[in-house]
C-alpha cells in the first residue's frame, strides 16, 4: 500500500490506549498519521453529528501522546461523527485517504454497529467518499478482564493490505493472548450485549448493560468471534432500496 494520510479517531475519547494502538499501527506502515478524537468518552452516540458546545462550533485542544509524540493528535469537544465529518471536510490539516476508527474496548457485531460511535464515524467517513475501518477488542463486561490492545496490530495491518478504496470495513478481534485467523463473517441479528430499563418513575429511567446468551447465525461476527476467531464484514451505508414500487397514494 502506497504511503497514505490517515486520520485515527474512536469513542473511547483521546485518552485510550486503544487509541494509541490503532495510531502505532498506521504510523508503523509509514503513513502519514494525525490523530483526533473525543475529549471525553462518547460511546453509542452513532453516526451523530453533536458538539459539546451545542452552537455549532467544536473546541479543539492539541495534545502530546506519550505513546507517540510525534504524532499530531487533537482532543475534540465533539462526537467521533462529527470529527469524522469534518476531517473528511479538511479540517486537522487536510482531507484524509483513510479513516481508521477505534480500536474500541468491547466488541461492535451484528446490527447493534448502528448505535456504535466506533463505526459511526467509519460510515460517516465512507458517505463522505472517505475509506474506513472500524476497529474493536472483544472485551467482555467483566471489569476484571484486561484489555490485550496489541493483539489487534497484526490484523490491522494484514485488513489495510487488502482493503478497497471507497469501502467500510468492520473488524472485531477476540481478547485473547492468540486469536484463530481472520475470517470474513456476516451480521449477527442484534450483537451480544443490550440495553435494558431496570427502574422507571416520574423523574427517571434507569438502564443497565446485559450480555446476551442466545444462539446466534453460524458465520455471523458474533459466533465466529465467540469460536475465537477475528471477523471482518464488509458494510454498507444508508442507501434506498431498489425495488418497484406501487405509485404512493395521494
Amino acid at each position: 500500500m502506497n504511503s497514505l494520510r490517515v486520520l485515527v479517531t474512536n469513542d473511547d475519547g483521546i485518552d485510550s490506549p486503544g487509541l494509541a494502538a490503532l495510531a502505532r499501527c498506521a504510523v508503523e506502515l509509514g503513513h502519514e498519521t494525525i490523530i483526533a478524537a473525543p475529549r471525553v468518552e462518547a460511546s453509542g452516540t452513532g453516526a451523530g453529528l453533536t458538539a459539546s458546545a451545542g452552537n455549532r462550533s467544536a473546541a479543539v485542544e492539541r495534545r502530546t501522546l506519550k505513546e507517540l509524540p510525534e504524532v499530531p493528535a487533537y482532543a475534540v469537544e465533539a462526537h467521533p461523527g462529527l470529527i469524522a465529518l469534518i476531517g473528511c471536510r479538511g479540517a486537522f490539516g487536510g482531507r484524509p485517504d483513510l479513516v481508521l476508527s477505534g480500536v474500541n474496548l468491547g466488541p461492535n457485531i451484528g446490527r447493534a454497529v448502528i448505535h456504535s460511535g466506533t463505526v459511526g464515524a467509519a460510515l460517516t467517513a465512507h458517505i463522505n467518499g472517505v475509506t474506513a475501518l472500524a476497529v474493536s477488542l472483544g472485551v467482555g463486561l467483566d471489569p476484571t478482564e484486561v484489555p490485550l490492545w496489541d493483539v489487534v496490530d497484526p490484523y490491522v495491518k494484514d485488513v489495510l493490505g487488502f482493503i478497497e478504496p471507497g469501502t467500510v470495513l468492520n473488524l472485531n478481534v477476540p481478547n485473547r493472548p492468540d486469536p484463530g485467523p481472520l475470517q470474513w463473517a456476516t451480521l449477527t441479528a442484534y450483537g451480544r450485549v443490550q440495553s435494558r430499563v431496570t427502574h422507571q418513575d416520574d423523574e427517571m429511567i434507569e438502564l443497565t448493560t446485559v450480555e446476551l446468551d442466545d444462539e446466534v447465525e453460524p458465520g455471523s461476527d458474533a459466533a465466529l468471534l465467540d469460536a475465537g476467531y477475528a471477523t471482518v464484514t464488509e458494510l454498507q451505508s444508508v442507501t434506498a432500496v431498489e425495488r418497484p414500487r406501487a405509485t404512493p397514494p395521494r
